[in-house]
């Protein structure tokens, strides 16, 4: 994996800060929880990048 999907993992972060906000602006705890998720995966995917780089992986 490289850049491209380093920064798939920012967008999609990013992406989910929005539905986050947005499903709390508009009460819709569905659209909340889809944007939680969003974040989390992405994080999960950042942390996998970073120990693929600790390994010397790309």
């Amino acid at each position: 994996m490289g850049l491209d999907d380093k920064g798939r993992n920012v967008v999609i972060n990013h992406l989910g800060a929005a539905k986050e906000h947005t499903g709390r602006l508009i009460r819709n705890e569905e659209l909340q929880r889809e944007g939680q998720m969003d974040q989390a995966q992405a994080k999960l995917g950042a942390a996998a990048e970073a120990a693929k780089d600790g390994l010397g992986k790309s």
